[in-house]
């Protein structure tokens, strides 16, 4: 069984690996949009953390499980300009041969728009927004691997300009709960499109990450890490209107960066850093670091909070309240609520 997972997801990297950009050049790129506030608290991206929540098994679907069975999920966001977009989930668990399921609904609403002639007259107004409709499914293979899949179906309504596919994600976490160790690898985003924007060939946001989360045993702490975009090494993107300088102004001389230090600027990029205090079971304190994220939106006169995250989560009677606090420019940030509970919790014990 392992043999053939390896050999699947080495499949779907090469075919996907080869097409793959980032940087403005694909579409849906709202797929990689950090929907819980959980995630979003601690840098954005995270696949790795195996605790029986629902919200985790959004981003990568080998962290369901029989524990998530009967659990709810709706979460919100207050994103930038504007933009609202939210999801709601329900995982069931069928017995352990056929696996875990569960199904998501997105919604992003980009709002209402003015629409205007050649001449700036306003002629109506029309609005724009993206669905996506996800299927996911994780089964344990052994006492420590779990796989897991998602099908996702989305659709785009931007004025006169529609689009829809199909996308596919596909996960395998190792955990080992005597050691508080859990360790995954997802291909995320494996699809095409189905129809176009325009006439061009269109690609989806396909990536590769891998992390791992530990909690040391006497420690109320766990640490997170996550390597995002593993399959194209140089994330660096040079802007055309602002290209960087060469040549120092005053004296002439040419400026030059050290080889180690490029080495270690390509590297950061990949990395998504996060840590959860636990405060007992009812009560955790996040926080989380995107380099990556900061070095893109960074403006050099005012860094800010710039690439940092925060929330917390609280258990209040039946439910699991969070909140995030995403800094993505020294103007503002992204709010995050995402409420969860099990409806198992409100039956009737006999």
């Amino acid at each position: 069984m392992t043999s053939r997972i390896i050999t699947l997801f080495a499949f779907l990297f090469l075919s996907s690996a080869a097409s793959a950009q980032i940087g403005g050049s694909v579409a849906f790129a709202s797929l990689d949009l950090p929907l819980s506030a959980r995630i979003a608290s601690m840098g954005g991206k995270v696949v790795s953390v195996n605790d029986n929540d629902i919200n985790m098994a959004f981003w990568n679907p080998a962290l369901l499980n029989q524990h998530t069975s009967n659990q709810v999920a709706l979460s919100f966001v207050d994103y930038l300009s504007d933009i609202k977009y939210g999801y709601a989930g329900y995982s069931y668990h069928v017995n352990p041969k056929v696996g875990t399921f569960a199904g998501f609904i997105t919604h992003i609403d980009y709002g209402k728009f003015k629409e205007t002639d050649n001449t700036g007259a306003v002629i109506g107004e029309f609005t724009a927004s993206e669905n996506v409709f996800n299927v996911g499914w994780s089964r344990a293979i052994d006492s420590l691997f779990t796989v897991g899949a998602t099908m996702k179906y989305i659709g785009s309504n931007l004025y006169v300009y529609k689009a829809n596919g199909v996308a596919f994600d596909f996960g395998v976490n190792f955990f080992k709960p005597s050691k508080n160790f859990s360790a995954s690898v997802v291909l995320r985003n494996a699809g095409m499109m189905l129809r176009n924007y325009s006439s061009g060939r269109e690609k989806l946001p396909f990536e590769l990450e891998a992390g791992a989360s530990y909690k040391p045993k006497h420690m109320p702490f766990r640490f997170t890490l996550t390597l995002q975009q593993l399959q194209q090494w140089d994330l660096t993107f040079t802007d055309p209107a602002n290209p960087p300088q060469l040549v120092d102004p005053l004296t002439g001389d040419s400026i030059k960066t050290s080889k180690f230090r490029t080495f270690g600027d390509k590297l950061m990029r990949h990395a998504v850093l996060g840590g959860e205090l636990l405060l007992g079971k009812s009560f955790h304190i996040r926080f989380g670091y995107n380099y990556m994220r900061r070095k893109e939106l960074l403006i050099d006169t005012r860094p800010g909070m710039l690439g940092f995250s925060f929330g917390a989560g609280v258990r209040i009677y039946k439910f699991h309240l969070s909140y995030a606090r995403s800094s993505y420019h020294m103007a503002g940030g992204t709010n995050t609520f995402t409420l969860s509970s099990n409806i198992s919790d409100f039956y009737k014990k006999k």
